[in-house]
């Protein structure tokens, strides 16, 4: 009995990861919670695949969350503050086509994937876009953290 309880502890000891995600450093994570509603003008572009909208209210994200439609119901969010700078006057990005420009450092991202696209080839560390949980129910989308 003693073999068995010493070997399933070994096996979720070594099971462990100790790896952790790396956090970006620039960007506080917060709580929070929208109900994006499809019917409503404003965000009338998600119902159609590749159209991103821009929410800016207060308590959504840090400096706001672009969202865009993925196709095949699927649906991607992301904090509008450029990952790659202190928050400052410029970090909030801008929806360019289906891209996200930071306006300091003209840094390009993917809303369908959260990548950067210009990456600069020095010895920095850089951060894709800050993902957040989004959630299609019924005819709204849920935003959440």
């Amino acid at each position: 009995m003693n073999r068995i309880i010493c070997l399933l502890l070994l096996f979720l000891v070594l099971s462990c990861d100790s790896d952790r995600a790396i956090r970006n450093p620039y960007i506080q994570e917060i709580g929070f919670r929208f109900d994006l509603n499809l019917s409503l003008p404003l965000y009338s572009p998600l119902t159609n695949p590749g159209s991103p909208v821009y929410i800016g209210l207060d308590g959504v994200g840090n400096r706001g969350v672009f969202v865009i439609n993925a196709g095949f119901d699927q649906f991607r969010a992301f904090e509008a503050t450029c990952p790659n700078h202190p928050p400052n006057s410029c970090s909030t990005m801008e929806i360019d086509g289906q891209n996200a420009i930071c306006p300091c450092e003209d840094y390009e991202y993917s809303l369908f994937t959260g990548q950067q696209f210009n990456v600069p080839e020095d010895d920095n560390v850089y951060y894709n876009l800050l993902e957040y949980r989004a959630v299609q129910s019924g005819n709204s989308v849920i935003i959440s953290n």
